[in-house]
């Protein structure tokens, strides 16, 4: 994950978002890392257990979804939390579901695309994704699919990632070389006017910092690849990076270093938006 060495605004889609990498490399990327995630995944249990709490107390969906589930984690916490409603666990990654369908928790685990889900209108009271809405390219897309299978009342619950995350790595690198180290996300104020302007009603949005440490360079860059998440967006450099150009980096990084190790900072977007009841009820 992460963000690189031109500025955000470079390499703009359609909605002023920076062009986000081929669905086909994420899937590829996350199917390679389905074995090592859980093991790396900190930041991604906490994100999406603050995103849990979030949720609102009198929700009681009947059937729901865990929209990007990876090894199905939160699948599972879904299940419990609402035994009394059908589960589905969807994701692009074919290894991720292999690794979490025999681990149960959903009805059905299904290959698809947030971008174009495979459900009928109006079919589920609660879209749960946290953590995977930054790949996807065309995010009122996503919103746009969300209200439409969403029941009067529905959810979509989400957590995401915008700009300045991993920015240590990306300051750091900017000290070496001029190529596309680091993911880009969208800004925040992408997030904000998006969510306002889609058919949906934004309870919460949110950005919260969340910082992890590391010992050295080597672990943090080992973490992002175990997690499937290292550097995937166009305009990254090929072939391996050069022992000079590394130490240039650790040098760089080393900057940064407080008490507790590196810090990996993540901004992190908590997102809850609601279907209104009627079409009158924005």
């Amino acid at each position: 994950m992460s963000e690189l060495r031109v500025t955000p605004h470079e390499f703009p889609d359609a909605h002023g978002a920076p062009r986000g990498p081929d669905k086909r490399q994420v899937a590829a990327s996350f199917s390679r890392a389905a074995g090592s995630y859980d093991s790396v995944a900190e930041l991604q249990r906490n994100v999406g257990a603050q995103l849990l709490a979030r949720l609102p107390t009198s929700l009681l969906p009947r059937r729901w979804l865990d929209l990007g589930c990876g090894t199905g984690h939160f699948t599972r916490a879904l299940a419990e939390r609402y035994a009394r409603g059908e589960g589905l666990a969807l994701d692009i990654a074919e290894g991720m579901l292999r690794h979490a369908r025999p681990q149960g928790g959903a009805a059905h685990f299904i290959a698809g695309d947030a971008e174009a889900l495979p459900l009928q209108d109006a079919s589920v009271d609660l879209l749960f994704s946290s953590l995977a809405l930054q790949w996807c390219g065309d995010l009122p897309q996503v919103l746009s699919e969300a209200q439409r299978v969403l029941r009067p009342g529905g959810v979509l619950a989400f957590s995401s990632l915008c700009v300045g995350t991993l920015q240590e790595l990306r300051d750091s690198w900017l000290a070496v070389d001029g190529f596309v180290h680091v993911n880009r996300f969208r800004r925040f104020e992408d997030y904000q006017q998006i969510c306002a302007a889609s058919a949906l009603q934004p309870l919460t949005l949110l950005r919260q910092a969340e910082v992890l440490h590391f010992p050295d360079l080597r672990n943090l860059t080992a973490s992002l690849k175990d997690l499937g998440a290292h550097n995937l967006n166009p305009g990254r450099p090929s072939g391996l990076t050069g022992r000079s150009r590394i130490r240039a980096l650790i040098q760089a990084y080393e900057r940064f270093r407080q008490p507790l190790g590196l810090p990996a900072t993540y901004q992190v977007v908590y997102g809850v938006l609601q279907k209104p009841l009627s079409p009158q009820g924005r």
